[in-house]
């Protein structure tokens, strides 16, 4: 595998990649379709009440997904391998946002949470930027590791990539965001065992995280009442389990082809967050069984096109990176249909592609033009 980028390398071919993986932009273009739909029907309601328009949060959605679509036009454009020379650039200027974050000056602080920086126009989410930085770090410096041979020695396969990660997770806990944090980790192991690390070296940490994550939850009272009532959300309806019983009724209620766009009762300021971490509900609601399982093979499509890309690289770089990434995508996709259906507990975490917000969407677009770039250079390198 070479993983060497020669000055002034494009991608050549008839086709740009960001057309050539078909598999991925189609998926992708129904998917952020059926949000733009979804948003302003989840959001109507509340957007009339806080701006006295139908349209504020459509409006909104619009711009970031025009944004989204030249940033991902872009990183396709880009050869994959640009992002092995800009590693460390990247990740410090994560470690950076997410320290200006917690600065009273620069950092919005809403919901006794400071997760926002202030660009006048917009609010930029550092957590999300620092996903991305953390992948093509870890994929670089697996990649240098491997090149090196010492990927299976813990003190070289582990150590570096557990300490970034611990500084990253204390800036995110700051602020506070504890589900962000079992995110990254969990992506970070992931590519670590993919690439190669063994699993024994990977399981060595867990006698000091375990009582951590338990003292972190358990300690603190908004994320106990999450799990408490996430194990019993029928018990205490109107408090703890507020979210979820309306979430579950919403999916009830859609029945095996909804009510309808539109229609949808628990988006009538029932059920929280409706445009936002739980808009997979309200698509329950108004396209049913069927819209949902619909939804999820969109998805299902996207992972099995990056899980073969990953397989197919031309360079142990792209293949980690294209792991990554695909592991980023799956796992917000599982976590937030599993708390809308009850299977998680809680997370505030948006579904790709479909909740309303600009830097989810626009750092989930870059990531998959990433990914496109990477298995349009796999096919050129085979021909």
């Amino acid at each position: 595998m070479a993983d060497t980028l020669h000055i002034g390398e494009y991608f050549p071919g008839p086709l740009h990649p960001f057309f050539r993986e078909k598999t991925i932009l189609f998926p992708v273009l129904i998917l952020t379709g059926i949000g733009l739909v979804m948003v302003y029907s989840a959001s109507c309601s509340i957007s009339m009440d806080e701006h006295n328009t139908l349209f504020y949060y459509l409006k909104r959605q619009s711009i970031f997904l025009l944004v989204s679509f030249v940033i991902m036009y872009i990183t396709a454009s880009l050869p994959y391998r640009l992002y092995k020379s800009m590693a460390y650039i990247i990740l410090f200027a994560a470690i950076g946002l997410l320290v200006a974050v917690l600065i009273p000056a620069f950092g919005i602080k809403a919901n006794n949470a400071r997760r926002w920086l202030n660009f006048g126009l917009f609010a930029f989410q550092p957590a999300e930027f620092a996903k991305l930085a953390m992948i093509l770090f870890m994929a670089y410096s697996l990649s240098k590791k491997e090149e090196m041979g010492k990927l299976r020695e813990f003190s070289i396969g582990v150590v570096p990539h557990a300490v970034v990660f611990a500084l990253m997770a204390v800036l995110i806990l700051c602020q506070p965001d504890f589900g962000t944090i079992v995110v990254m980790g969990m992506i970070c192991w992931g590519m670590m065992f993919i690439a190669g690390v063994p699993l024994l070296h990977l399981l060595s940490p867990l006698p000091l995280v375990i009582p951590m994550a338990y003292f972190l939850v358990v300690k603190v009272r908004y994320r106990l009442d999450r799990v408490l009532g996430f194990m019993d959300p029928w018990k205490d309806p109107l408090d703890i389990g507020f979210q979820l019983t309306n979430s579950l009724k919403a999916f009830g209620s859609g029945g095996l082809f909804g009510k309808g766009v539109g229609l949808s009762m628990q988006k009538m300021h029932f059920l929280p967050e409706p445009h936002t971490d739980f808009i997979f509900s309200i698509i329950g609601e108004e396209l049913g069984l069927v819209g949902v399982t619909a939804i999820l093979a969109l998805y299902g499509l996207i992972l099995h096109t990056g899980t073969r890309i990953a397989r197919q690289s031309d360079t142990f770089f792209g293949a980690v990176t294209a792991t990554g990434i695909t592991l980023y995508l799956g796992l917000q996709v599982i976590i937030n249909t599993g708390v809308t259906l009850g299977v998680l507990p809680t997370k505030g975490l948006t579904l790709p592609f479909i909740s309303y917000g600009g830097t989810s969407l626009i750092i989930n677009m870059a990531a998959m033009g990433i990914l496109m770039n990477i298995g349009a250079s796999a096919n050129h390198a085979k021909k």
